[in-house]
């Protein structure tokens, strides 16, 4: 593994928030739009793998890696480096302008890693609500149709279309329409609350004649999806599911888009969340894990469909940006160097083997489900799948407390979900989970 700089353990030296920490609020309530909001109130000065070091001296574990982020690790050496060394020759030419080699290096890679053996092309943005959009801006031109398809509990983004891609009101929506028009949304399949024994492909049965009966398969220029969903509640669909819907695409020359802003680059244990059912889709969007931190997004995809956009038709004044390139080949890199997918895959054992002896004991635990080391814990009132928000935020409340980081997720509000970096030891992870079942157990016993 690269080496940290930080000491990979926790350790509180304040309570939390400490000083600092609290100073620093009062000059953010000043100064900060109160519509960005922050999960801890602790000010970090400084990280490095999967530890995050605050202003007043706390190490924390981090177990959510800035929402699947940092997966090669906080700071990771080679980023690092590879940063310096881009800044230190140029910062910014715009690629529409004078273009660079790095953002060539980035495209290759992304077309011989995702998904399919065809021919691809990419083109790089600067976050994952973009290359959404530019996804269904490529779509829509190529197939000359209007209608776009998503899912319930999806999250797509926070840009005017694809906050109407987006499922989820609050936060996200809430008094921010109009919305833009022609998308139309479908049932997931979400095992935990589907009818009980129903398969992926009665799930994707259910969604496609509710496409054709509402849109007509004629209309639609993409189905969009996210593999495994991330905001949604890191729901996992039955097995089956995402295969029926590419075959129906497929018949219907319907481009599939599929959404790995969240779950690409080994987070769920394969490269991509596709890999892991054989799914090839027509287009992916990725971000997030791509450039180790720094702001980075791509659409990659066939190359028919990529190269009937006009020229001109797609870019942006800082997508590609060289500094971003550069960091993105440095974290692909360490993702191939060091096995990260494996390494997730041992994580996601690691996590269930810690977590699944609680279900017997608390049955406010409704689901535990993911892949790899994108895990969640869906509570519900006991004896119902009724959702328990106010259980979900009291965990992640006494994990902050005693310095783990986690984040909640879902429709309702009642996942817990973890994302750890994939650099993470194993002896830290074992303390953050032993705290996350320590907190399960405070909140979810009787007494409590």
């Amino acid at each position: 593994m690269e080496p940290s700089l930080i000491k990979q353990q926790r350790n509180l030296v304040t309570e939390l928030p400490g000083p600092r920490s609290r100073v620093l609020a009062e000059r953010r309530a000043a100064a900060v739009a109160p519509g960005v909001s922050s999960v801890l109130p602790l000010y970090v000065e400084e990280a490095s793998g999967a530890v995050l070091v605050d202003v007043d001296g706390n190490s924390l574990i981090d177990l959510g890696a800035g929402i699947a982020v940092v997966s090669v690790g906080h700071a990771a050496p080679a980023v690092v480096d590879a940063v310096r060394a881009q800044i230190g020759r140029f910062s910014h030419t715009c690629f529409m302008v004078n273009p660079y080699e790095a953002y060539v290096e980035v495209c290759e890679s992304l077309n011989a890693r995702t998904p399919g053996e065809h021919l691809k092309r990419s083109v790089l943005f600067n976050s994952g609500a973009e290359a959404v959009e530019n996804a269904v801006k490529i779509a829509r031109h190529v197939t000359g149709r209007q209608a776009v398809v998503v899912f319930d509990h999806a999250y797509h983004g926070r840009t005017n279309l694809t906050m109407a891609l987006t499922a989820k009101n609050m936060p996200y929506r809430h008094g921010f329409g109009p919305f833009a028009p022609e998308v139309y949304r479908v049932p997931m399949s979400y095992p935990f609350r589907d009818p009980e024994g129903m398969t992926g492909q009665q799930a994707a049965d259910r969604a496609i004649e509710q496409i054709e009966r509402l849109v007509g398969a004629d209309n639609v220029a993409c189905v969009l999806i996210e593999p495994i969903q991330g905001e949604g509640g890191f729901v996992v669909p039955a097995p089956g599911f995402l295969p029926a819907i590419a075959t129906w695409c497929q018949e219907r020359s319907v481009l599939l888009v599929a959404d790995e802003i969240q779950t690409g680059f080994c987070r769920t244990g394969d490269w991509f969340a596709c890999d892991a059912e054989g799914v090839v889709p027509d287009l992916i969007t990725t971000a997030k894990a791509l450039a180790g931190g720094m702001p980075l997004a791509a659409v990659t995809g066939r190359a028919e469909v990529m190269d009937g956009v006009h020229a001109g038709g797609l870019g942006g004044t800082y997508g590609g940006n060289p500094v971003a390139c550069a960091a993105a080949l440095a974290s692909i890199d360490i993702m191939e160097r060091e096995e990260l997918a494996d390494a997730a895959q041992r994580i996601g054992e690691a996590i269930r083997t810690t977590l699944e002896p609680l279900r017997t004991t608390h049955p406010g635990i409704g689901d535990i489900r993911g892949r790899g080391a994108m895990m969640a814990i869906e509570l519900v009132v006991p004896g119902t799948t009724e959702p328990d928000a106010d259980a979900a935020r009291r965990i992640a409340q006494a994990c902050h407390q005693a310095g783990v980081v986690v984040l909640t997720c879902g429709s309702y509000g009642n996942v817990i979900r973890l994302l750890p970096p994939l650099v993470i030891e194993d002896e830290l992870l074992a303390d953050g989970l032993d705290v996350l079942s320590g907190a399960i157990t405070e909140v979810l016993s009787p007494a409590s």
